[in-house]
This record gives C-alpha cells, sequence and structure tokens, in this order.
C-alpha cells in the first residue's frame, strides 16, 4: 500500500484547474491539435478553414489558449499567427498523474501579457 501523501497546495491545484478549463472545449482540443501537428504558425482564417466554425468563435478560443500560454501569437503587418507553445504543452501534466500523486512536469514560468507573443516560457 502507498504512504499516503498530501494533495496538492492550493496555487498548484488552481494553475493546473486553469488549464483544464482552458481545455474543456472540443474546438479549443482541435486548435491546440492542428497547431501542433502542423508545427508552423496559422493565422485565424486558416484555422477557422480547418476546424470549420466561424471566425469570432476560434478568435475567441485562441484568447483562452493564449491566456493560459498554450497558444502563442505574432503578429504579422495586418495578421496574427498562431503557433502551439511547445514548453507549456510539454509540461502539461496528465490528469492521471495529478490525481494518481506521480511527479508532474514544472510549469513554465508565466510572463506578462505583453510578452506573448513570440515568447517562449
Amino acid at each position: 500500500m502507498k504512504e499516503s501523501s498530501p494533495p496538492l497546495d492550493r496555487a498548484t491545484a488552481t494553475d493546473y484547474a486553469t488549464w483544464f478549463k482552458a481545455l474543456a472545449d472540443p474546438t479549443r482540443i482541435q486548435i491546440v491539435s492542428l497547431l501542433a501537428r502542423r508545427g508552423t504558425p496559422m493565422n485565424v482564417g486558416e484555422i477557422v478553414a480547418a476546424v470549420d466554425v466561424v471566425q469570432s468563435t476560434v478568435s475567441a478560443h485562441l484568447k483562452v489558449l493564449a491566456e493560459v500560454r498554450f497558444v502563442l501569437a505574432e503578429p504579422r503587418g495586418t495578421a496574427t499567427y498562431y503557433r502551439i507553445n511547445e514548453a507549456c504543452v510539454e509540461c502539461f501534466p496528465t490528469a492521471a498523474d495529478i490525481v494518481m500523486g506521480r511527479p508532474v512536469p514544472a510549469q513554465p514560468d508565466p510572463a506578462p501579457a505583453a510578452q506573448l507573443p513570440g515568447a517562449d516560457p
């Protein structure tokens, strides 16, 4: 039998809950999957065509994903291109790791919104 250990501290649990909440939508999962598999930045129009959702909805989802840094925005002229934030995705803990008390990957350092475009944690 495993030795009992305390639950995650509240701050860490809150951070992870924010991450899970950001992914608690099928369209956001599609966007993250698309950007991760594509491997190159995409503009909103390209993402809209791929996930078959209207532009305003995609933009709202990208905003949520950028707030938790799963995606990074790169302004290019009048367009903005989005790419997966490899550092965040690599350290995203699995639900099983958290529930089972397994060691979880380290979290990236938070950065102010002004540093998000093109920045890696």
